[in-house]
C-alpha cells in the first residue's frame, strides 16, 4: 500500500520549535518532489514549503521564511520540516505530499498547485498556544 505517513505535531508554546516528519511506505521518494500544506480552521489549505526531487531547490511562502526548513532524506525515506519561532498564526493541521515526475527534478510544483501531488499524508496538528 503507498501511503505517507505525518506525524510529530503537538501542543507548543509561542517561539517554540517542533520538526513534523512524513514518512512514505510502499515506494521511494527518491523521484518525488516533496511538500508540506497547512490548512486552520475556516480557512483555506496553504502551501507552505516544498522541495524537488533531486533537494537543491526548496520554496517557502512568505510567512514562514526564515523560521521553517524543509529537508528530504531519501536514505531515510522520510521528509522533514523544522518549524522554529512558532506563532499562533501557525496552528492548523499539516499535511505532507508528494508529486513524480521528471519535470520535478530542479523545481518542485508551485504551492499552488495541489493538483500536481500524486500522494497525501493524513496529517498532524500543531497547535502554537500558552
Amino acid at each position: 500500500q503507498l501511503q505517507l505517513v505525518d506525524s510529530g505535531g503537538g501542543l507548543v508554546q509561542p517561539g517554540g520549535s517542533l520538526r513534523l516528519s512524513c514518512k512514505a511506505s510502499g515506494f521511494s521518494l527518491d523521484h518525488y518532489a516533496l511538500a508540506w500544506f497547512r490548512q486552520a480552521p475556516g480557512k483555506e489549505r496553504e502551501g507552505v514549503s516544498s522541495i524537488s526531487s533531486r533537494g537543491g531547490s526548496t520554496h517557502y511562502v512568505d510567512s514562514v521564511k526564515g523560521r521553517f526548513t524543509i529537508s528530504k532524506h531519501n536514505d531515510e525515506n522520510t521528509v522533514y520540516l523544522q518549524m522554529n519561532s512558532l506563532k499562533p498564526e501557525d496552528t492548523a493541521v499539516y499535511y505532507c505530499a508528494a508529486a513524480c515526475g521528471s519535470s520535478w527534478y530542479y523545481q518542485p510544483p508551485s504551492l499552488k498547485n495541489f493538483a500536481e501531488y500524486d500522494y497525501w499524508g493524513q496529517g498532524t496538528q500543531v497547535t502554537v498556544s500558552s
